[in-house]
Order: C-alpha cells, then sequence, then structure tokens
C-alpha cells in the first residue's frame, strides 16, 4: 500500500508517498480499506510535533477516515468484513489502508457517502462533547462561534442549532460570514485578520456585544485564541462557559479577573482526552450526532475534495486558514 509519511519535522512539503507493506490487525483491530481521509488543523501541528500526541516516526498523518473492512483481528465482534465505517484514526489516515481498534470504528448509515464519512468524527465529535457536556447547552441559549467557518465552527453552528440555541457566527471575511449563514447561523459577524492592538480589541468587543445584545453570550466555542479570546470573553453573559476549542491564532493571555466578575467559567475541550477517558461517553455521543445526520440536522460542508497523491496541498490549505468547512482526501473516485 502507499501512506504519506513524516519520516522528519517539518511542514507538509516534507511529506513523502511511500510505499508500505499491508497492514495486519492486532487483536481488537480492523484493518481499513481507505476510501477517504478528513484534513484537520492538528494535522498541520502533529507532522512539526507541535500537536499533543507525537508518534515515533515515520508516521502518516490524518486523523479520521471512512472506508471498508478489509480484514479483522482476532477478539472483533461488532463490525465484519465488508462493513463500511467511519473510524478516528489519530494519525495514519492519509494511507490506502489503516489498522484501527474497533471500538474507534463506527458503521457508517446506509446513504452516507464516504467523503461525508471522512469529514464527520472528528469536528462534529469535538463540537458535540463540547455543547453537550461541557457547556451544558440548552434551548433559546444564546452561542457566539469563533473560527465559525472552520471544521470545527461549521460543526457548532448546526449543533447548537439542532439544540435549538441562537447562533452568533465569527470569521474572518465576508464570504465566510455567508458561508456560516447557510449553515444556520442567526447572525455573523466579520471580525479583523490580528494581532489586534488595544483600540481594535475593544471595538471587537463592542461589536461582539452588539450583535449578542445585553444579556451576553451564554457560551463562546472558541477554536482561534489569540488576539480574539479576551474581547468575546469580555462578551460573555453572567454564569456563562467559554469552550478553550484550539489556538489556531495562538495562545491568548487572559485578564482572570474576567472570569470572576462574570461568574463566568472557562472550560477545556480536549476531545481525544475525552475519548480516552470516557469512551462509552464518546461513543453514545457518536451515535447520537449519526441520529442527526440521517434527521438531515448536521451535514458535513465540504468545500474541496482533493485527490491522493495532492494531499500535503490539503493540509497547507488547512495551516493558512483558507478552508471553508471541511477538506477531504480521496483515494479514488469510490469516495
Amino acid at each position: 500500500m502507499k501512506a504519506w509519511l513524516s519520516n522528519d519535522v517539518g511542514g507538509p512539503d516534507s511529506l513523502r508517498l511511500t510505499d508500505l507493506p499491508d497492514p495486519v490487525p492486532a487483536a481488537g483491530q480492523v484493518v481499513v480499506d481507505v476510501r477517504a481521509a478528513g484534513i484537520n488543523f492538528p494535522d498541520t501541528l502533529i507532522i512539526r510535533d507541535l500537536y499533543q500526541v507525537k508518534p515515533s516516526r515515520p508516521f502518516a498523518p490524518g486523523g479520521e477516515v471512512a472506508g471498508i473492512v478489509r480484514a479483522m483481528g482476532e477478539g472483533v465482534s461488532a463490525l465484519k468484513v465488508g462493513d463500511r465505517v467511519i473510524a478516528r484514526t489519530g494519525f495514519g489516515g492519509l494511507a490506502e489502508q489503516v489498522a484501527v481498534d474497533a471500538t474507534k470504528c463506527f458503521v457508517m448509515p446506509d446513504a452516507m457517502p464516504f467523503a461525508d464519512g471522512a469529514a464527520f468524527l472528528f469536528t462534529y465529535a469535538t463540537s458535540y462533547h463540547a455543547l453537550k457536556q461541557r457547556a451544558r447547552l440548552q434551548p433559546d441559549e444564546t452561542v457566539l462561534v469563533l473560527g465559525a467557518a472552520g471544521g470545527t465552527g461549521i460543526a457548532a453552528i448546526e449543533i447548537a442549532k439542532a439544540f435549538g440555541a441562537r447562533v452568533i457566527a465569527a470569521s474572518s471575511s465576508e464570504e465566510k460570514a455567508a458561508f456560516t449563514r447557510e449553515a444556520g447561523a442567526d447572525e455573523a459577524i466579520v471580525y479583523p485578520h490580528g494581532p489586534l492592538e488595544r483600540d481594535g480589541s475593544r471595538a471587537l468587543g463592542d461589536a461582539f456585544k452588539a450583535a449578542l445584545g445585553a444579556h451576553g453570550a451564554d457560551v463562546v466555542y472558541d477554536p482561534v485564541g489569540g488576539d480574539y479570546a479576551e474581547p468575546a470573553l469580555r462578551a460573555m453573559a453572567w454564569r456563562g462557559r467559554y469552550l478553550v476549542v484550539g489556538f489556531t491564532a495562538g495562545i491568548p493571555r487572559l485578564p482572570f479577573n474576567l472570569p470572576l466578575l462574570k461568574g463566568c467559567e472557562v472550560v477545556g475541550v480536549f476531545n481525544g482526552g475525552f475519548q480516552a477517558n470516557e469512551p462509552d461517553v464518546a461513543a453514545a455521543n457518536t451515535r447520537e450526532l449519526l441520529g442527526l445526520y440521517e434527521a438531515g440536522k448536521v451535514r458535513p460542508r465540504i468545500s474541496r475534495t482533493y485527490a491522493f497523491e495532492d494531499a500535503p496541498e490539503a493540509i497547507v490549505a488547512i495551516g493558512d486558514r483558507r478552508a471553508l468547512g471541511k477538506l477531504v482526501v480521496s483515494m479514488d473516485d469510490r469516495a
């Protein structure tokens, strides 16, 4: 089989398309013939050794895939050869085949294309965990979503609307704002490119407050960080929940007098840790998400599909924050 390998620390241009032996499943694993792989921001980090998980080299990036079970290891009973599955791999997905724990695989709905499946687990599972378990989101609450046109942001919009919330989407261009409205946002804000000086930070905070109204944000969903975090925190409602999801604009330094004055929570969201520590709850979340998919309430918004040979270009696009919604790598014309 072929795989895009990271042999040395570096960017997407350091990846090499390499021939490897076909994987053999260990006990509790299945081997999946990969039909499509989702590309996510951690793929830009893991190859630079900047992610929480640092695999031994060589390894292939690619944290989620969709495909067909081709072989099973000892002790696997919930799946069978030929099942169409989605799987959260963590890494290794940019390959023609991947061995993955059977517990990390879910049978796809019959009507779900492989491309949708490959774009589903990472962002939707993160956003669902964030809004359900960490934010305890209730109907009629107001959610401010930063980085709203990205994969996790769009998922957060759709899930928050499915929960009955009001959603204010914030992104960095009019094109992205229109994209978030199409995904269901009630209102969209365009914020300036950072870094932000003091006056710019205050102006952005005022814009957030104007869109949110006097009550403020019950929940802030923040996969961006950087200079955008403090203005969003200043727009929080009393007893709001600030979800720390990621840092595409850098790790912020927050004035912690604000949580005190607002009685709000600053809550970490690490879906990988959630999956490892609460696997039964995480699996239930995925089943509920697949139900929302079948009901038409969530649907991955894939703005571009790349050929397998062009996979590094997809990682470049994610890293440059040019992507709208999700990017998918197709292994062949069956995705």
